[in-house]
């Protein structure tokens, strides 16, 4: 029998926070506050620890004059040693949850910090405050702080369609991928999912220094995004429906139809719905500052996307996000009734 948010240790005493629920509380809260900022100034934060780990291990194991495959195996090796430290790290924290009735703490901030969905909100939306007070410079500048490509090349509608398409794909890496690995593996899933996600961002590049040093890390973050980019493609389609201006059948038929066409296995699929749900084109040829990327276009809409588009975008991010919340809280429901 489990009372909510606590979990029974088998002999009728409690042993600690469930860790849906845990889960649950995290996501409202980081929806509110934030990342904790406040916490992580007094204690480094986590992404920020395995960066640095990364980046270590990068410097001493990727030299430019070693062979390719020598490089691909280091690379591997890299992988390997992260997943399996913060696999035990996570596993050691679930531990203290489950058997200190104080442990949750940890385990609640932990989770706070690793969940971004408030942030990826406020940061595409400084991309539209800037465009409305400080015109293209402003906006320029900010789209700068979520994307790669070059924001020089960019016009306005240009730089709204970079906040947009990472928009959608950050809602899988930010908000559903994170949960699903918790809801499956608690915070050893969730952890390592992040740690490979930072794998990916560091080193998971097509470039001479990373294209065979970083390949293990970016076909492993494709495997582990599968399902949580479909899913979030879903989500975004279904809040389509309770979007003004949005078209959820839309959304589904664009999501089936060009999220195939992208360059990411995964990335497509949340972009797709996206374009489909507010009749955009997205994605299309990029300029990045090493390279150009001549990708198709996903969805049948304009591509000159303006402040409205914005707006809606952002309303609909928030409703995806909120039924993100509601398959979690039905999780948690049913184990209140086990």
């Amino acid at each position: 029998m489990f009372t909510f948010g606590m979990a029974s240790a088998g002999d009728g005493s409690v042993s600690g926070f469930d860790p849906l629920a845990l889960l649950l509380m995290a996501l409202m809260v980081e929806a509110y506050v934030g990342e904790a900022r406040l916490v992580f100034r007094f204690v480094p934060h986590p992404v920020a620890v395995i960066g640095r780990l990364i980046d270590w291990l990068d410097t001493k194991l990727n030299r430019e004059h070693r062979p390719e495959m020598d490089r691909a195996v280091r690379g591997a090796v890299v992988v390997l040693m992260v997943v399996v430290l913060t696999a035990g790290i996570g596993g050691a924290v679930a531990w203290l949850t489950r058997h200190h009735h104080l442990g949750w703490i940890v385990e609640f901030l932990g989770l706070i910090a690793l969940l971004a969905g408030r942030g990826l909100y406020d940061a595409v939306r400084r991309v539209k405050t800037a465009l409305d007070a400080d015109g293209l410079d402003g906006g320029r500048r900010e789209v700068a702080h979520i994307v790669g490509r070059d924001p020089l090349q960019l016009d306005e509608h240009g730089v709204r369609r970079a906040a947009l398409e990472s928009l959608a794909e950050n809602f899988s890496d930010a908000v559903v991928a994170p949960v699903f690995w918790y809801a499956l593996f608690g915070f050893p899933g969730i952890l390592v999912y992040k740690a490979v996600n930072t794998l990916d961002s560091m080193i998971g590049h097509k470039t001479p220094k990373y294209r065979a040093f970083g390949l293990v890390a970016a076909r492993l973050d494709d495997v582990l995004n599968l399902i949580p980019a479909r899913l979030s493609a879903l989500f975004l389609a279904l809040a389509a429906a309770f979007t003004p201006g949005a078209n959820p059948w839309r959304s589904f038929k664009v999501m089936l139809r060009d999220a195939g066409k992208h360059g990411s296995p995964n990335a497509g699929w949340p972009e797709a719905a996206l374009a489909g749900a507010l009749d955009l084109a997205l994605a299309g040829p990029r300029r990045y500052r090493a390279e150009v990327v001549d990708d198709a276009w996903m969805g049948d809409g304009r591509a000159r996307a303006d402040q409205k588009d914005m707006r809606r975008a952002l309303y609909l991010y928030v409703v995806a996000s909120l039924i993100n919340g509601m398959w979690l809280a039905a999780l948690v429901v049913v184990r209140y009734q086990v």
